[in-house]
Protein backbone atom coordinates (compact mmCIF):
# COMPACT_ATOMS: atom_id res chain seq x y z
CA UNK A 1 0.00 0.00 0.00
CA UNK A 2 1.13 3.60 -0.74
CA UNK A 3 0.09 5.64 1.69
CA UNK A 4 -1.40 9.63 0.67
CA UNK A 5 -0.12 12.58 1.66
CA UNK A 6 -0.62 13.73 4.78
CA UNK A 7 -2.94 16.44 5.03
CA UNK A 8 -2.25 19.33 7.15
CA UNK A 9 -4.30 22.37 7.71
CA UNK A 10 -3.60 25.99 7.93
CA UNK A 11 -4.41 29.21 8.78
CA UNK A 12 -2.97 32.61 9.33
CA UNK A 13 -4.70 34.93 12.49
CA UNK A 14 -5.09 38.56 12.00
CA UNK A 15 -7.34 41.13 13.22
CA UNK A 16 -9.54 42.45 10.28
CA UNK A 17 -9.90 46.36 12.03
CA UNK A 18 -5.82 46.79 11.41
CA UNK A 19 -6.62 46.61 7.65
CA UNK A 20 -8.00 49.61 6.93
CA UNK A 21 -6.04 51.49 9.59
CA UNK A 22 -2.40 50.51 8.45
CA UNK A 23 -2.61 49.84 4.18
CA UNK A 24 -0.53 46.91 3.00
CA UNK A 25 0.20 45.26 6.10
CA UNK A 26 -2.37 42.45 4.70
CA UNK A 27 -0.41 41.78 2.16
CA UNK A 28 3.12 42.11 4.06
CA UNK A 29 1.40 39.44 6.17
CA UNK A 30 -0.55 37.13 3.76
CA UNK A 31 3.34 37.21 1.69
CA UNK A 32 4.43 35.32 4.81
CA UNK A 33 1.76 33.26 5.03
CA UNK A 34 2.22 31.82 1.34
CA UNK A 35 6.13 31.36 2.02
CA UNK A 36 5.13 29.21 4.84
CA UNK A 37 2.95 27.32 2.72
CA UNK A 38 5.54 26.84 0.07
CA UNK A 39 7.76 24.71 2.70
CA UNK A 40 5.50 22.87 4.09
CA UNK A 41 4.47 21.74 1.08
CA UNK A 42 8.35 20.53 0.35
CA UNK A 43 7.70 18.72 3.50
CA UNK A 44 5.77 16.49 1.58
CA UNK A 45 2.48 17.38 3.53
CA UNK A 46 -0.77 18.20 1.64
CA UNK A 47 -1.55 21.51 2.82
CA UNK A 48 -5.23 22.99 2.84
CA UNK A 49 -5.07 26.15 3.23
CA UNK A 50 -7.67 28.28 4.76
CA UNK A 51 -5.95 31.77 4.28
CA UNK A 52 -6.28 34.34 6.46
CA UNK A 53 -8.92 34.28 9.73
CA UNK A 54 -9.42 37.74 11.23
CA UNK A 55 -13.18 37.47 12.07
CA UNK A 56 -15.19 34.76 13.71
CA UNK A 57 -17.60 34.18 10.35
CA UNK A 58 -14.28 33.07 8.50
CA UNK A 59 -13.05 31.29 11.52
CA UNK A 60 -16.17 28.58 11.33
CA UNK A 61 -15.29 28.22 7.83
CA UNK A 62 -11.73 27.54 8.18
CA UNK A 63 -13.21 24.64 10.72
CA UNK A 64 -15.64 23.58 8.16
CA UNK A 65 -12.91 22.97 5.57
CA UNK A 66 -10.27 21.16 7.82
CA UNK A 67 -13.16 18.87 9.38
CA UNK A 68 -14.51 18.25 5.66
CA UNK A 69 -10.80 17.51 4.24
CA UNK A 70 -9.57 15.54 6.99
CA UNK A 71 -6.41 17.04 8.14
CA UNK A 72 -4.11 15.50 10.65
CA UNK A 73 -2.80 18.50 12.53
CA UNK A 74 -3.31 22.43 12.23
CA UNK A 75 -0.67 24.74 11.52
CA UNK A 76 -1.56 28.23 12.92
CA UNK A 77 0.45 30.75 12.12
CA UNK A 78 -0.07 33.86 14.01
CA UNK A 79 0.92 36.69 11.79
CA UNK A 80 0.52 39.56 14.26
CA UNK A 81 -1.90 40.35 17.44
CA UNK A 82 -5.14 38.51 16.55
CA UNK A 83 -8.23 37.95 18.88
CA UNK A 84 -8.83 34.55 20.34
CA UNK A 85 -12.53 34.22 19.80
CA UNK A 86 -11.08 34.18 15.97
CA UNK A 87 -9.03 30.90 16.98
CA UNK A 88 -11.10 28.64 19.13
CA UNK A 89 -13.60 28.28 16.59
CA UNK A 90 -10.99 27.03 14.37
CA UNK A 91 -9.86 23.99 16.37
CA UNK A 92 -12.90 22.93 18.39
CA UNK A 93 -14.72 22.23 15.11
CA UNK A 94 -11.14 20.00 13.46
CA UNK A 95 -10.41 18.10 16.43
CA UNK A 96 -6.99 17.93 16.32
CA UNK A 97 -4.14 18.80 18.04
CA UNK A 98 -2.90 22.61 17.11
CA UNK A 99 1.38 23.85 16.40
CA UNK A 100 1.14 27.34 16.92
CA UNK A 101 3.97 29.23 14.69
CA UNK A 102 5.01 32.24 16.16
CA UNK A 103 7.72 33.35 13.63
CA UNK A 104 8.52 36.72 13.67
CA UNK A 105 9.54 38.17 9.77
CA UNK A 106 13.35 38.54 10.89
CA UNK A 107 15.32 37.78 14.25
CA UNK A 108 14.73 41.40 15.81
CA UNK A 109 13.18 44.91 14.75
CA UNK A 110 15.79 47.12 12.99
CA UNK A 111 15.46 49.68 15.62
CA UNK A 112 17.62 52.58 13.90
CA UNK A 113 15.27 52.44 10.88
CA UNK A 114 12.30 52.04 12.59
CA UNK A 115 12.80 55.40 14.98
CA UNK A 116 13.84 57.02 12.04
CA UNK A 117 10.27 56.79 10.42
CA UNK A 118 8.53 60.41 11.24
CA UNK A 119 4.88 58.74 10.58
CA UNK A 120 3.31 57.16 13.99
CA UNK A 121 1.15 55.25 11.67
CA UNK A 122 4.03 53.53 9.65
CA UNK A 123 6.14 53.16 12.99
CA UNK A 124 2.83 51.49 14.40
CA UNK A 125 2.11 49.06 11.09
CA UNK A 126 5.46 48.32 11.46
CA UNK A 127 5.40 47.19 14.65
CA UNK A 128 2.39 44.95 14.08
CA UNK A 129 4.13 43.14 11.67
CA UNK A 130 6.57 42.16 14.15
CA UNK A 131 3.99 41.86 16.84
CA UNK A 132 3.35 37.58 16.99
CA UNK A 133 4.39 36.92 20.43
CA UNK A 134 1.31 39.33 21.29
CA UNK A 135 -1.16 36.73 21.00
CA UNK A 136 0.83 33.32 22.00
CA UNK A 137 -0.28 33.79 25.89
CA UNK A 138 -3.80 34.90 24.91
CA UNK A 139 -4.31 31.43 22.94
CA UNK A 140 -2.50 29.41 25.22
CA UNK A 141 -4.85 30.14 27.75
CA UNK A 142 -8.22 29.55 26.11
CA UNK A 143 -6.32 26.72 24.67
CA UNK A 144 -5.76 25.31 28.08
CA UNK A 145 -9.21 26.01 29.43
CA UNK A 146 -10.37 24.73 26.64
CA UNK A 147 -8.49 20.88 27.03
CA UNK A 148 -7.00 21.23 23.11
CA UNK A 149 -3.91 19.86 22.41
CA UNK A 150 -1.33 22.40 21.17
CA UNK A 151 2.51 23.06 21.20
CA UNK A 152 4.77 26.03 19.71
CA UNK A 153 7.28 26.24 17.15
CA UNK A 154 8.95 30.10 18.48
CA UNK A 155 11.77 31.77 15.88
CA UNK A 156 11.82 33.79 12.90
CA UNK A 157 11.23 33.08 9.29
CA UNK A 158 14.78 32.15 8.22
CA UNK A 159 15.31 30.60 11.29
CA UNK A 160 16.90 27.05 10.87
CA UNK A 161 16.03 25.66 14.17
CA UNK A 162 12.42 26.58 13.88
CA UNK A 163 12.40 24.90 10.25
CA UNK A 164 13.65 21.83 11.37
CA UNK A 165 11.28 21.11 14.12
CA UNK A 166 8.15 22.55 11.66
CA UNK A 167 9.53 19.13 9.32
CA UNK A 168 9.83 17.58 12.30
CA UNK A 169 6.42 18.10 13.09
CA UNK A 170 5.05 17.57 9.18
CA UNK A 171 7.22 13.98 9.54
CA UNK A 172 5.59 12.97 13.15
CA UNK A 173 2.11 13.74 11.80
CA UNK A 174 3.01 11.74 8.61
CA UNK A 175 3.66 8.66 10.99
CA UNK A 176 0.23 9.20 12.93
CA UNK A 177 -1.57 8.94 9.59
CA UNK A 178 0.48 5.75 8.91
CA UNK A 179 -0.26 4.10 11.79
CA UNK A 180 -4.64 5.03 11.96
CA UNK A 181 -4.57 3.38 8.26
CA UNK A 182 -2.09 0.75 9.24
CA UNK A 183 -3.39 -3.38 8.72
CA UNK A 184 -0.93 -4.88 11.33
CA UNK A 185 -1.43 -8.69 10.71
CA UNK A 186 -1.74 -11.63 13.76
CA UNK A 187 -0.09 -15.28 12.42
CA UNK A 188 -0.64 -17.66 14.69
CA UNK A 189 -0.39 -16.82 18.29
CA UNK A 190 1.92 -15.64 21.25
CA UNK A 191 4.77 -17.27 22.10
CA UNK A 192 4.29 -19.60 25.02
CA UNK A 193 4.88 -18.01 28.87
CA UNK A 194 6.17 -14.61 27.36
CA UNK A 195 3.40 -12.37 29.90
CA UNK A 196 5.48 -9.35 28.84
CA UNK A 197 4.76 -9.89 25.53
CA UNK A 198 0.91 -10.47 25.51
CA UNK A 199 -1.21 -7.04 25.15
CA UNK A 200 -4.64 -5.41 24.22
CA UNK A 201 -5.27 -5.69 20.98
CA UNK A 202 -8.68 -3.03 21.46
CA UNK A 203 -6.17 -0.95 23.16
CA UNK A 204 -3.88 -1.49 20.05
CA UNK A 205 -6.84 0.09 17.82
CA UNK A 206 -7.74 2.88 20.26
CA UNK A 207 -4.87 4.50 20.56
CA UNK A 208 -2.76 3.84 17.38
CA UNK A 209 -5.77 3.39 14.90
CA UNK A 210 -4.60 0.24 13.48
CA UNK A 211 -6.95 -2.14 11.94
CA UNK A 212 -6.04 -5.82 13.12
CA UNK A 213 -6.48 -8.94 11.03
CA UNK A 214 -5.98 -12.06 12.53
CA UNK A 215 -4.88 -14.48 9.77
CA UNK A 216 -4.14 -18.17 9.56
CA UNK A 217 -1.72 -20.59 8.99
CA UNK A 218 -4.06 -22.74 6.90
CA UNK A 219 -3.81 -19.35 4.37
CA UNK A 220 -0.56 -19.10 4.13
CA UNK A 221 -0.19 -22.56 3.45
CA UNK A 222 -2.55 -22.18 0.88
CA UNK A 223 -0.26 -19.93 -0.87
CA UNK A 224 2.65 -22.10 -0.63
CA UNK A 225 0.86 -25.30 -2.01
CA UNK A 226 0.16 -22.88 -5.09
CA UNK A 227 4.03 -21.74 -6.00
CA UNK A 228 5.32 -22.41 -8.59
CA UNK A 229 9.13 -23.16 -10.09
CA UNK A 230 9.39 -19.61 -12.37
CA UNK A 231 8.06 -17.97 -8.49
CA UNK A 232 10.89 -20.18 -6.91
CA UNK A 233 13.78 -19.24 -8.72
CA UNK A 234 12.59 -15.04 -9.12
CA UNK A 235 12.79 -15.52 -5.29
CA UNK A 236 15.98 -17.01 -5.10
CA UNK A 237 17.65 -14.60 -7.35
CA UNK A 238 16.01 -11.64 -5.14
CA UNK A 239 17.71 -13.74 -2.05
CA UNK A 240 21.03 -13.62 -3.67
CA UNK A 241 20.94 -9.94 -4.86
CA UNK A 242 19.84 -9.04 -1.27
CA UNK A 243 22.07 -11.02 1.20
CA UNK A 244 25.04 -12.51 1.06
CA UNK A 245 23.92 -16.11 0.72
CA UNK A 246 26.92 -18.46 2.84
CA UNK A 247 27.50 -21.52 1.26
CA UNK A 248 26.63 -23.50 3.83
CA UNK A 249 22.99 -22.95 3.11
CA UNK A 250 21.89 -26.21 1.27
CA UNK A 251 19.70 -26.00 -1.74
CA UNK A 252 16.68 -27.67 -0.34
CA UNK A 253 16.85 -24.90 2.47
CA UNK A 254 16.88 -21.89 0.18
CA UNK A 255 14.40 -23.39 -1.73
CA UNK A 256 11.62 -23.89 1.59
CA UNK A 257 13.07 -20.36 2.35
CA UNK A 258 12.02 -19.27 -1.12
CA UNK A 259 8.65 -20.66 -1.16
CA UNK A 260 7.75 -19.50 2.01
CA UNK A 261 8.74 -15.94 1.27
CA UNK A 262 6.59 -16.23 -1.91
CA UNK A 263 3.56 -17.22 0.17
CA UNK A 264 4.16 -14.39 3.02
CA UNK A 265 3.87 -12.36 -0.29
CA UNK A 266 0.99 -13.55 -1.32
CA UNK A 267 -0.79 -12.93 2.50
CA UNK A 268 0.48 -9.59 2.74
CA UNK A 269 -1.25 -8.37 -0.62
CA UNK A 270 -4.45 -10.13 -0.22
CA UNK A 271 -4.76 -8.83 3.51
CA UNK A 272 -3.46 -5.40 2.29
CA UNK A 273 -1.02 -5.50 5.52
CA UNK A 274 1.03 -2.91 6.65
CA UNK A 275 3.00 -5.03 9.58
CA UNK A 276 2.83 -8.59 10.98
CA UNK A 277 3.36 -9.98 13.80
CA UNK A 278 3.56 -13.99 14.05
CA UNK A 279 4.24 -17.45 15.89
CA UNK A 280 3.50 -20.78 15.82
CA UNK A 281 4.09 -24.07 17.26
CA UNK A 282 2.69 -27.76 16.47
CA UNK A 283 3.36 -31.42 16.82
CA UNK A 284 6.81 -32.15 15.28
CA UNK A 285 6.85 -32.67 11.68
CA UNK A 286 3.44 -30.82 10.92
CA UNK A 287 3.22 -28.71 7.51
CA UNK A 288 2.84 -25.26 9.43
CA UNK A 289 6.22 -26.16 11.37
CA UNK A 290 7.74 -26.52 8.12
CA UNK A 291 6.28 -22.94 7.38
CA UNK A 292 7.19 -21.05 10.62
CA UNK A 293 10.56 -22.50 10.29
CA UNK A 294 11.58 -21.38 6.96
CA UNK A 295 10.03 -17.84 7.26
CA UNK A 296 12.74 -15.59 8.61
CA UNK A 297 14.27 -14.76 5.02
CA UNK A 298 11.01 -13.87 3.75
CA UNK A 299 10.12 -11.62 7.06
CA UNK A 300 13.60 -10.13 6.66
CA UNK A 301 12.72 -9.02 3.07
CA UNK A 302 9.20 -7.48 3.80
CA UNK A 303 10.55 -5.39 6.77
CA UNK A 304 12.80 -4.18 4.14
CA UNK A 305 10.00 -3.50 1.89
CA UNK A 306 8.83 -1.20 4.97
CA UNK A 307 6.58 -4.57 5.82
CA UNK A 308 7.66 -4.91 9.46
CA UNK A 309 7.89 -7.69 10.71
CA UNK A 310 7.82 -9.02 14.39
CA UNK A 311 8.66 -12.52 15.91
CA UNK A 312 7.37 -14.14 18.81
CA UNK A 313 3.90 -12.60 17.85
CA UNK A 314 5.55 -9.33 19.66
CA UNK A 315 2.53 -7.23 18.18
CA UNK A 316 3.73 -4.10 20.09
CA UNK A 317 7.06 -4.45 18.70
CA UNK A 318 5.43 -4.58 15.17
CA UNK A 319 3.86 -1.11 16.00
CA UNK A 320 7.39 0.11 17.42
CA UNK A 321 9.15 -1.03 14.08
CA UNK A 322 6.60 0.54 11.67
CA UNK A 323 6.66 3.87 13.88
CA UNK A 324 10.77 3.67 13.51
CA UNK A 325 10.00 2.50 9.23
CA UNK A 326 8.05 5.29 8.23
CA UNK A 327 10.14 7.47 9.77
CA UNK A 328 12.73 6.24 7.45
CA UNK A 329 14.57 5.18 10.11
CA UNK A 330 14.45 1.67 9.78
CA UNK A 331 13.74 -0.15 12.83
CA UNK A 332 15.12 -3.76 13.63
CA UNK A 333 13.35 -6.55 15.68
CA UNK A 334 15.66 -6.52 18.64
CA UNK A 335 16.21 -8.24 22.32
CA UNK A 336 19.21 -7.38 25.02
CA UNK A 337 21.59 -10.15 24.14
CA UNK A 338 24.73 -9.59 26.96
CA UNK A 339 26.17 -6.18 28.62
CA UNK A 340 30.23 -5.71 28.42
CA UNK A 341 31.23 -4.27 30.93
CA UNK A 342 34.66 -3.93 29.76
CA UNK A 343 33.56 -1.55 27.09
CA UNK A 344 30.44 -0.58 28.93
CA UNK A 345 28.13 -1.42 25.96
CA UNK A 346 25.05 -3.24 25.77
CA UNK A 347 24.50 -5.86 23.20
CA UNK A 348 21.61 -6.74 21.41
CA UNK A 349 20.30 -8.79 18.60
CA UNK A 350 17.65 -11.86 17.69
CA UNK A 351 17.43 -14.50 15.31
CA UNK A 352 15.36 -12.41 12.89
CA UNK A 353 13.75 -11.10 10.67
CA UNK A 354 16.34 -7.64 10.56
CA UNK A 355 15.52 -4.74 8.83
CA UNK A 356 18.30 -5.34 6.52
CA UNK A 357 18.51 -1.50 5.19
CA UNK A 358 19.67 -0.22 8.13
CA UNK A 359 22.77 -3.08 8.36
CA UNK A 360 26.30 -2.19 8.59
CA UNK A 361 27.89 -4.08 5.69
CA UNK A 362 25.69 -6.81 3.26
CA UNK A 363 23.40 -9.15 5.54
CA UNK A 364 24.44 -13.02 5.76
CA UNK A 365 21.89 -15.61 5.08
CA UNK A 366 23.03 -18.21 7.29
CA UNK A 367 21.62 -21.85 8.31
CA UNK A 368 20.99 -22.57 11.62
CA UNK A 369 20.67 -25.65 12.87
CA UNK A 370 18.42 -25.31 16.03
CA UNK A 371 16.12 -21.89 16.67
CA UNK A 372 16.80 -21.61 20.29
CA UNK A 373 13.99 -21.68 22.30
CA UNK A 374 11.78 -22.94 19.36
CA UNK A 375 11.06 -25.65 17.42
CA UNK A 376 13.11 -26.80 14.11
CA UNK A 377 15.79 -25.54 11.98
CA UNK A 378 16.46 -23.74 8.87
CA UNK A 379 18.16 -20.46 7.87
CA UNK A 380 18.36 -17.10 9.39
CA UNK A 381 20.15 -13.43 9.56
CA UNK A 382 23.43 -12.57 10.54
CA UNK A 383 23.71 -8.74 10.64
CA UNK A 384 25.00 -5.42 12.94
CA UNK A 385 22.93 -2.12 12.78
CA UNK A 386 24.79 0.57 10.84
CA UNK A 387 27.61 2.46 13.19
CA UNK A 388 26.27 5.92 14.38
CA UNK A 389 23.80 7.08 16.11
CA UNK A 390 20.94 4.95 16.50
CA UNK A 391 17.43 5.39 18.60
CA UNK A 392 15.55 2.46 20.36
CA UNK A 393 11.66 2.54 20.81
CA UNK A 394 9.30 -0.43 22.48
CA UNK A 395 5.07 0.31 22.81
CA UNK A 396 4.68 -0.21 26.40
CA UNK A 397 1.62 -1.24 27.44
CA UNK A 398 1.61 -0.29 31.31
CA UNK A 399 -1.35 -0.55 34.34
CA UNK A 400 -2.56 3.00 33.16
CA UNK A 401 -2.57 2.24 29.30
CA UNK A 402 0.17 2.51 26.26
CA UNK A 403 3.29 4.67 26.34
CA UNK A 404 6.49 4.86 24.21
CA UNK A 405 9.94 4.76 24.96
CA UNK A 406 12.40 5.87 23.45
CA UNK A 407 16.36 6.07 24.42
CA UNK A 408 19.48 7.50 21.66
CA UNK A 409 22.37 5.85 21.48
CA UNK A 410 25.64 4.96 19.65
CA UNK A 411 25.92 1.71 17.36
CA UNK A 412 29.64 1.03 17.76
CA UNK A 413 32.01 -1.66 16.25
CA UNK A 414 33.72 -4.42 17.92
CA UNK A 415 33.58 -8.03 18.35
CA UNK A 416 29.93 -9.68 18.02
CA UNK A 417 28.84 -13.25 18.70
CA UNK A 418 28.42 -14.68 15.57
CA UNK A 419 25.79 -17.12 15.97
CA UNK A 420 23.37 -16.21 13.21
CA UNK A 421 21.64 -13.90 14.54
CA UNK A 422 21.11 -10.00 14.19
CA UNK A 423 23.98 -8.62 16.29
CA UNK A 424 25.61 -5.08 17.52
CA UNK A 425 27.09 -3.27 20.14
CA UNK A 426 25.49 0.18 21.79
CA UNK A 427 26.71 2.62 23.64
CA UNK A 428 24.23 5.22 25.70
CA UNK A 429 25.38 8.27 27.63
CA UNK A 430 24.21 6.84 30.46
CA UNK A 431 26.73 4.00 31.02
CA UNK A 432 25.14 0.63 30.42
CA UNK A 433 24.55 -0.22 33.99
CA UNK A 434 22.47 2.60 34.61
CA UNK A 435 21.01 2.58 31.11
CA UNK A 436 20.00 -1.11 31.54
CA UNK A 437 18.34 -0.18 35.11
CA UNK A 438 16.73 3.01 33.48
CA UNK A 439 15.01 1.45 30.77
CA UNK A 440 13.89 -1.69 32.59
CA UNK A 441 12.55 0.39 35.16
CA UNK A 442 9.86 1.53 32.80
CA UNK A 443 8.54 -2.10 32.09
CA UNK A 444 8.73 -2.75 28.90
CA UNK A 445 8.44 -6.66 27.22
CA UNK A 446 11.70 -7.42 26.25
CA UNK A 447 11.99 -6.43 22.62
CA UNK A 448 12.70 -3.18 20.79
CA UNK A 449 12.98 -1.43 17.62
CA UNK A 450 16.58 -0.08 16.84
CA UNK A 451 16.26 2.29 14.03
CA UNK A 452 19.30 4.95 12.82
CA UNK A 453 19.99 8.14 13.56
CA UNK A 454 18.70 9.76 16.81
CA UNK A 455 14.41 10.67 16.90
CA UNK A 456 13.85 11.18 19.69
CA UNK A 457 12.33 14.48 19.56
CA UNK A 458 10.16 13.22 16.91
CA UNK A 459 9.03 10.40 18.59
CA UNK A 460 8.23 12.63 21.07
CA UNK A 461 5.83 14.89 18.82
CA UNK A 462 3.80 11.82 17.56
CA UNK A 463 3.21 10.70 21.16
CA UNK A 464 1.97 14.33 21.57
CA UNK A 465 -0.15 14.02 18.12
CA UNK A 466 -1.42 10.46 19.21
CA UNK A 467 -2.59 11.50 22.55
CA UNK A 468 0.31 8.64 23.98
CA UNK A 469 3.00 9.52 26.66
CA UNK A 470 6.31 8.94 26.00
CA UNK A 471 9.21 8.61 28.61
CA UNK A 472 13.16 9.37 27.10
CA UNK A 473 15.31 7.67 29.00
CA UNK A 474 18.56 9.25 27.58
Amino acid sequence: MKPNKTKIGLFSIGLDTYWGQFPGLLDRLEGYRKDIVQRLSSFGADVIDAQMVDTVEKAYEAGELFNRENVSVIFLYVSTYALSSTVLPVVQKAKVPVIILNLQPVPAIDYVAFNKLKDRGKMTGEWLAHCQACSVPEIASVFNRSDIKYEFVTGYMEDTAAWSEIESWVDAAGVAEVMRTNYLGILGHYYNGMLDVYTDLTMQSAVFGTHIELVEMCEVKKYRDEVTAPEVKEKINEFHKEFDVSPECSADEIERAARTSIALDKLVSARMLGSLAYYYEGTNGNDYENIVTSIIAGNTLLTGRHIPVAGECEVKNAQAMKIMDTFGAGGSFSEFYAMDFNDDIVMLGHDGPAHFKIAEGRVKLVPLPLFHGKPGKGLSIQMTVKNGPVTLLSVVQGKDGLFLLTAEGESVPGPVLEIGNTNSRYRFSLGAKEFINRWSKQGPAHHCAIGVGHIADKIEKLGMLLGIPVVNIC
